[in-house]
Formats: structure tokens, sequence, C-alpha cells
């Protein structure tokens, strides 16, 4: 596994930046997080109070298209889909419902799906199924959630390309917090 770049607790506490620091190690390393974060900065003040964690992730894994789990074979007005993991089918059979209908959908056994298509309908191998970034940001925002002190239920939180932050607080959040979550992206060497 490999190592975060750069992990940082910030908090005028050295008892607090020492316990969140644990708190986050642990929580990370549970949800097995660690392998996807390159970045990671988290800033605790409880005089505010307020709690602020921005980071990076690694370069994270493609969109799944079908291409990249079952073969596909068009003939006339028939697509044939030869499943090779089993992963996949219930989204692929839920996107294909979606798209043709159930009446044109047909599944003689677990690993073959027939499409019945009219023309110009059986591009099938390119057709996205499943995008992980989407789950591990939603992943992420939970675990900062987990680690964030209790009571802290007011939030913003943002995740998209490489970046995610969570910011929390009992209270209102300050008017300025894009310029502190700037802030803690700029100690990281990351412009936002």
């Amino acid at each position: 596994m490999e190592a975060v770049e750069y992990f940082e607790v910030e908090c005028p506490e050295a008892a607090g930046r020492e316990y969140y620091r644990k708190i986050a190690d642990v929580v990370l390393l549970d949800h097995n997080l660690l392998r996807v974060i390159r970045k990671l900065h988290i800033f605790i003040d409880p005089k505010v109070p307020i709690f602020v964690a921005t980071g990076v992730t690694r370069k994270l894994p493609g969109i799944v298209r079908v291409r990249d789990f079952a073969d596909v074979n068009v003939k006339d007005t028939n697509v044939t889909i030869s499943i090779g993991d089993e992963a996949y089918l219930a989204p692929l059979l839920r996107i294909l419902w979606d798209k043709f209908g159930k009446e044109r959908v047909n599944q003689p056994d677990r690993f073959t799906i027939v499409l019945s298509v009219g023309e110009g309908e059986g591009d099938i191998a390119d057709l996205p199924v499943y995008d992980p970034s989407e789950s591990i940001y939603k992943d992420l925002i939970y675990v900062l959630q987990v680690i964030q002190p209790e009571g802290f239920k007011v939030r913003r939180q943002y995740y998209g390309g490489n970046r995610f932050y969570l910011v929390a607080s009992e209270d209102t959040l300050p008017d300025d917090i894009e310029d502190l979550v700037r802030q803690k992206f700029a100690l990281m060497g990351v412009e936002g």
C-alpha cells in the first residue's frame, strides 16, 4: 500500500491535534481509504468551532464499460452479451431495461443477455455501467463525517476531479469559508 504523501492535522491545542490524528488514522484505515488518498489536511479549532478537511485523491479507476467485463456480438437485430464478470450484471440489466425496455432484454441464463435492437442501437460495448469514483468520493465524505467532532451538524462538502473537502461546525459556517478551504489546499501545495 502506498503511503499518503501529505497528512497533517492542525489544531491550536496539542492534545486535540494528536487525538484527531489518531482518530483519522484509525477511521481511514478501517474504511480502507488510505490507498486512494494522496494528500489530506484536517484543521480543527474548537473555539470557533470549525472543522475543515481538504484532500486530494490518487488517480482513481476509470469508468467500467460493457466491453470491460463482457463480449458483445451483434447479428442483425440481436445483440448477444456474454458476461465475463457478474459483479456488473445487475447494474447493466438496470441500464438496459431503462434504455430499451424490459420486453427487449432477454436473459436466457446467468451469463448471457440477448437484446433486440433497432438500426443504430447495437453499439453496446462502450456503454458506461459503473463509475467507481462516485462511491469512493461518497465514502470519503462519509469518513470525514465520522472523523469530525460530535455535534458538528452544519456542513458543506465538495468532491470532484481529484479533490474533496468537508467543512463542519456547530453553528453557521463563517462567510469566508471558501478562503479558509483555499488556504488549507495551499498548505498541501494545491491551488484551489
